[in-house]
């Protein structure tokens, strides 16, 4: 069970489990969804509409993305980033998912939580993804770099981003980044509202295991959460590939921004209120995705502790 729940002490996971739980629920996710993110990066860093009609495009549909990264770069291009990606889960889904389980029952305690299920989800889905997004977030810029095809191999890029561009370089695109983790993870975390509302449209069975509920409902809140929050992810993006563009010159037009207002500015100027939505198509199937496998995998391995220790008695 995502959060906490005072009729279900007797279950309830240890923080070393929930942490557990969360970091192997990152990990499988962000094998699985890896390819969708790599293009989800390249629509966003490319400067040409992402469509047909536009012939200086390099890419312009999801499938034809595809076909020419594999052409161009072979399969493993799909999984470029992947060790600091997989890194950047693991420590983010533990860190994630204590902090919620963990500041879920302070609000309990203070009896804050069950009057206010919905608000208390969304504070504390925010407060915990802002102190994972902390944690995590020079790792994250290495990801988008490599997938973005700017650095050679992990270790090079560390070191050449580091001798280059400062230690600062690993917090680019920190702004935008705490500005929509809030209201991006505080919405996912509503999640265990749109399981009720699941089993008001659809009465439980059961014969039901609940997985499909976890993994639909999942699928749901990640997909309105992303919607809501996208621009700001497409901003960080581009902020944390700023200092490197010569090496996006293979892939078109490239453009220098002085922060995150002038980057608004400029996308605005040149490619109207739709650039603020580029790339949102793989985005979204990597949202439902993500976001319906992260809940499903943790609550199967919650399930599974809970199993083991009763086994154990």
């Amino acid at each position: 069970m995502v959060g906490y729940d005072s009729k279900a002490d007797a279950r309830s996971n240890s923080k070393l489990e929930v942490a557990v739980a969360g970091s192997v629920s990152g990990f499988v996710t962000r094998a699985l969804i890896s390819p969708l993110d790599v293009i989800k990066i390249r629509f966003q860093l490319q400067l040409e509409r992402v469509c047909p009609s536009d012939p200086d495009a390099k890419y312009h549909g999801i499938f034809q993305a595809a076909k020419q990264i594999i052409q161009e770069e072979g399969p493993r291009a799909f999984w470029k980033g992947h060790v600091p990606a997989q890194i950047l889960s693991i420590g983010y889904g533990a860190v994630q998912f204590l902090a919620f389980e963990e500041l879920t029952v302070l609000l309990y305690q203070a009896n804050l939580y069950q009057t206010h299920q919905f608000s208390a989800h969304f504070v504390c889905g925010g407060l915990s993804a802002g102190t994972a997004t902390l944690t995590v977030h020079p790792v994250d810029v290495l990801r988008t770099r490599l997938a973005a095809q700017g650095e050679p191999n992990l270790r090079e890029a560390i070191i050449t981003m580091y001798r280059t561009e400062g230690p600062f370089v690993f917090y680019k695109g920190l702004t935008p980044t705490v500005i929509a983790i809030f209201p991006y993870a505080g919405l996912q975390f509503c999640y265990r509202s749109l399981k009720r509302t699941y089993d008001w449209v659809m009465p439980p069975d059961r014969k039901q295991t609940g997985n499909l509920k976890n993994l639909l409902c999942g699928c749901g809140s990640g997909v309105i959460s992303k919607t809501l929050t996208y621009p700001l992810d497409l901003f960080k993006n581009h902020l944390q590939v700023r200092g490197f563009e010569y090496a996006r010159s293979a892939f078109g037009q490239v453009r220098s921004y002085r922060g995150l207002l002038d980057l608004a500015r400029q996308v605005l100027q040149h490619e109207d209120t739709r650039g603020f939505f580029k790339g949102l198509s793989p985005s979204l199937m990597k949202a439902a995705l993500s976001t319906g496998f992260m809940f499903f995998w943790y609550e199967l391995f919650c399930n599974l502790f809970h199993c083991i220790r009763r086994e154990d008695r």
